[in-house]
């Protein structure tokens, strides 16, 4: 009995199956002879022509673009393929996210993706809970790594974070991996404006949320709020001047970017004597009559024009 042609309109994966089987056979290609050119097994390409099994890596992609000559046709329907491995709910958000001119971002509970180390990023998504296997988790974490070139491509976003001071009390992937991705928040500070929230600031609007405002090129802005396991776009302008507010609380009640990058710098020395000490001052100078003045993160953020 005769296959069923896979249908290319089902998924994204189907149609990225369907060109590859097409650009194989153009060649006069066996799937055995195709994968003897990527060094993976006949299995996994049969795998990928079919949309079954472990969804293609980025970098696999690349080596089966080159091999076919497709002109970049597979590359281009890669991260449409690896979108459709998360859940409904984020999807449109990471096509935003990607398209953004201003990024800001209040972060709860972990270092934003755009900050992460790869460590840090491994050890982050490998608890996640619609995480499948190894193959997946090293998709998740090269697609994440590769994001961040943006931020230093021409045209790049505006990125302006606040750290709930958790985000530094929280070890994740052990202590090699909380110092190098101190350290890269140190070095990022400055840059992309990043701020810490101390637990002295008391309770806030996004408690035990993480809050992200995008302001897309033509100047509409969307926010999206996201839980440990799902998450939910907000459009409607009126949903999005609320969340706008309670990000400018936020920044407003964090340590000016300098007192922040010092705050990290401590953290770096983990539970040194040193780092300890300081952080106990600051706490105490913030808790001084007056002391709100010190971490005043300013007014709201200008929004970048259309055409700036």
């Amino acid at each position: 009995m005769a296959k069923t042609p896979l249908d290319p309109s089902s998924s994204m994966a189907a149609l990225y199956g369907v060109h590859l089987k097409r650009l194989r056979e153009r060649r006069g290609w066996t799937q055995r002879d195709l994968a003897a050119r990527v060094f993976v097994s006949p299995g996994r390409v049969a795998q990928l022509e079919c949309a079954s099994g472990a969804r293609p890596t980025a970098e696999l992609t690349r080596a089966l673009d080159d091999a076919l000559e497709a002109g970049g046709l597979l590359v281009d329907l890669w991260p449409h393929v690896y979108r459709e491995s998360f859940p409904d709910w984020s999807r449109r958000f990471m096509e935003l996210a990607a398209k953004a001119a201003v990024i800001r971002e209040y972060a709860a509970n972990a270092v934003p993706g755009l900050l992460q180390t790869e460590a840090y990023a491994r050890a982050v998504l490998g608890v996640g809970r619609t995480l499948k296997g190894p193959e997946m988790l090293d998709e998740r974490v090269t697609s994440r790594i590769a994001r961040q070139a943006r931020l230093c491509e021409p045209g790049a976003p505006d990125l302006h974070a606040v750290l709930d001071e958790a985000v530094l009390a929280r070890p994740v992937g052990g202590h090699m991996t909380m110092r190098e991705q101190f350290e890269r928040l140190v070095q990022a500070s400055e840059e992309h404006k990043v701020q810490v929230l101390p637990f002295t600031s008391g309770e806030h609007p996004m408690m035990g949320v993480s809050l992200t405002i995008l302001t897309m090129p033509d100047g509409a802005e969307v926010a999206y709020t996201e839980g440990s396991d799902q998450g939910q776009l907000y459009e409607e302008p009126d949903d999005v001047a609320t969340f706008i507010r309670a990000y400018d609380r936020l920044r407003a009640d964090s340590l000016p970017v300098a007192m922040s990058a010092r705050m990290i710098a401590d953290a770096v020395e983990g539970s040194s004597h040193g780092g300890s000490e300081r952080r106990t001052v600051a706490r105490k100078q913030l808790q001084q009559p007056g002391g709100w003045q010190l971490r005043r993160g300013g007014g709201r953020l200008p929004r970048r024009r259309s055409g700036a």
